[in-house]
C-alpha cells in the first residue's frame, strides 16, 4: 500500500477500504471462511452446547513486553471460553481505527494476531474496520468476539465450588498489570517485567479431560486481579475462602516493583493465569498436571474453600495473623487490557 497513515477513505467501504482488506487483513488472517468476505460466517456444527463470549481492549501503549494489544484480544477471548469449559471454534475481529495511526503499526498488530491464531488453532471467520477521524480514537481499538462448544454434561461455573475445594492459581500474579503500569508511568526499573498474556484453553482441556467432575469452577483473573476474583467466587458459592500469604506467586520483580509503587499483587490484572477451584481429594494432582505444561509451570495451591460467611475472603499472614481480603475499589491502574 502506498500510504503511510491510515486515512478516513480506509473506512468508507469503496476502493481503500477493499485495498486495506486484501493487502492486509486476508494477507495474514486468510482462511477458508474469512475468504468468502461475505456478510457473515457459516459455520460447522458441533455436538455440544454453543457457548459465546464478546471483549473490547483499548490498552495503552498498544505494544508492550510480551505482547500487544492484538495478541492481548486473541488470548482474552480464548480464555474467556475456556473458562467455562468450552472448546474455542473461532472469533470475530472489529476494527476501530483512528486516522493517522500508522500502517506499519497496523501490520504488526495484525501479523501478531494472526500468529496467535495459529498458535492457538483458533482462527478469524469474520471482522469489520471503522475509521475515526483524528482525534476521536486513541490509534486502535479492538473488538473480538468467540464461539466455542462446551459439552453437554459439563457446568463449569463459580456457583459450582464447594466446602473443601482448594484454590489453584497457574501462575505468579500482576505481571501484566504492573508492566502496562511501568510502561504507561515511564518508569525504567531493574528485572524482566512483561506480560503473561496466553491462550489458556490447552491447559483446561487437559484438567478436564484427567479429572473429570473434579473441576468445579475456572475463572481468569483480569481486571481487579486475584483478590476481586476470588471474591465473586466466594458470593457466589455461598462460602468463604481462606488463602495462605506464603503460596501466593509473585515473581521477585513485580514483588518489588509493587513494593516501589505502593501496589498489591493480589489486585493486579493477568492476562494469562487461571483460577481453578477443584476438589480438595485431588489438588495435588490437579497442580501436578498444571506444573508439567508451559501455561502452568509456576502454578501453586494458594488456598480453600471453607464454610462460614457467603462471599468472604481472607488470607493468613507469615506472622499467624489474618486479614480480609476485599474485592478491589476505585481505578488504579486504567486501560490495562
Amino acid at each position: 500500500m502506498s500510504e503511510k497513515t491510515i486515512l478516513l477513505d480506509h473506512g468508507s467501504g469503496g476502493l481503500a477500504s477493499q485495498q486495506l482488506i486484501s493487502d492486509l487483513f486476508i494477507k495474514h488472517l486468510d482462511n477458508p471462511i474469512l475468504r468468502s468476505l461475505e456478510d457473515s460466517a457459516i459455520l460447522p456444527n458441533r455436538p455440544g452446547n454453543l457457548a459465546f463470549t464478546t471483549d473490547s481492549y483499548v490498552v495503552d501503549p498498544i505494544f508492550f513486553p510480551g505482547g500487544d494489544i492484538g495478541k492481548l484480544a486473541v488470548h482474552g477471548t480464548i480464555n474467556d471460553l475456556a473458562m467455562r469449559g468450552a472448546e474455542p471454534l473461532c472469533l470475530s475481529l472489529g476494527l476501530i481505527l483512528e486516522e493517522g495511526l500508522l500502517l506499519s503499526d497496523l501490520e504488526k498488530i495484525i501479523i501478531s494476531i494472526a500468529q496467535s491464531c495459529k498458535e492457538a488453532g483458533v482462527p478469524v471467520v469474520t471482522g469489520d474496520t471503522k475509521v475515526v477521524p483524528r482525534g476521536k480514537g486513541d490509534k486502535i481499538f479492538i473488538n473480538t468476539s468467540g464461539i466455542g462448544f462446551v459439552p453437554v454434561d459439563l457446568d463449569i461455573s463459580s456457583k459450582k465450588a464447594k466446602e473443601g475445594d482448594a484454590v489453584i492459581l497457574s501462575g505468579t500474579m500482576g505481571d501484566h498489570g504492573i508492566t502496562i503500569m511501568t510502561r504507561r508511568a515511564g518508569v525504567a526499573l531493574q528485572g524482566d517485567l512483561r506480560s503473561d498474556t496466553m491462550a489458556l484453553h490447552g491447559l483446561v482441556k487437559a484438567l478436564l479431560a484427567d479429572l473429570p467432575g473434579s473441576v468445579h469452577t475456572l475463572r481468569d483473573p483480569t481486571r481487579g486481579g486475584v483478590a476481586t476474583t476470588l471474591n465473586e467466587i466466594a458470593e457466589n458459592s455461598g462460602l468463604s475462602i481462606e488463602l495462605n500469604a506464603d503460596a501466593l506467586p509473585v515473581r521477585p520483580e513485580v514483588n518489588a516493583a509493587c513494593e516501589l509503587l505502593g501496589l498489591e499483587p493480589l489486585y493486579l490484572a493477568n492476562e494469562g493465569k487461571c483460577l481453578a477451584i477443584v476438589d480438595g481429594k485431588f489438588a495435588d494432582k490437579a497442580l501436578a498436571l498444571m506444573n508439567s505444561r508451559a501455561e502452568g509451570k509456576d502454578a501453586a495451591i494458594i488456598g480453600k474453600l471453607v464454610a462460614g460467611k457467603a462471599g468472604r475472603v481472607v488470607i493468613n499472614t507469615p506472622v499467624g495473623g489474618t486479614r480480609v481480603v476485599m474485592p478491589l475499589h476505585g481505578m488504579p491502574l486504567p486501560r490495562i487490557c
